[in-house]
């Protein structure tokens, strides 16, 4: 697979993943957590599928241009490792957390989902999902299977995982 295939792969799947979770969350109450805003694609995405529900977005720096950035109370920067514990009990738990924090270090990764997973664990409501690009683990992290039937024919899935918040 050629790195444009493989990047037209991931976005659909991507995009596949987080159409299926609004579709799951849209009973449930709680704000949305976009971990890695990035340019601001998916929380674009999210913004409008989930119109009128609060979207809070970390983000080492902010890269994403003026109409994908959230409003000053939603934005956090800085490493997620200190920005995602410190909003424990200022939020509601969230229904949805997506995180999108894959680069090209598979190590570095693995290490950063290691680190997040726990946090993302406590911010979220029982029952909640969260997508990620990166594999989570958690004792409250129970893995589902990802949605692909909104996949055009002939695109090969990329791996994305979704996982259902168990009780405490």
């Amino acid at each position: 697979m050629s790195r444009l295939d493989a990047m037209i792969a991931r976005l659909l799947t991507q995009r596949a993943a987080l159409d299926a979770a609004v579709r799951l969350v849209a009973d449930l109450d709680g704000p949305v957590l976009e971990i890695g805003l990035g340019k601001g694609r998916t929380y674009s995405h999210l913004r409008r599928a989930l119109a009128g529900r609060e979207i809070y977005a970390f983000d080492q720096e902010l890269h994403a241009p003026p109409d994908a950035v959230p409003p000053a109370p939603y934005l956090r920067l800085g490493d997620f490792r200190d920005t995602l514990p410190a909003m424990a009990g200022q939020i509601p738990p969230a229904a949805l957390a997506h995180a999108d924090i894959g680069s090209e270090d598979r190590q570095a990764d693995a290490a950063l989902a290691h680190a997040i997973a726990a946090p993302i664990a406590r911010l979220r409501a029982e029952g909640g999902l969260v997508l990620s690009d990166r594999a989570l683990a958690h004792p409250r992290l129970r893995e589902i299977a990802t949605p692909r039937a909104d996949l055009p024919a002939g695109v090969s899935p990329w791996r994305y995982f979704t996982y259902r918040v168990a009780g405490p």
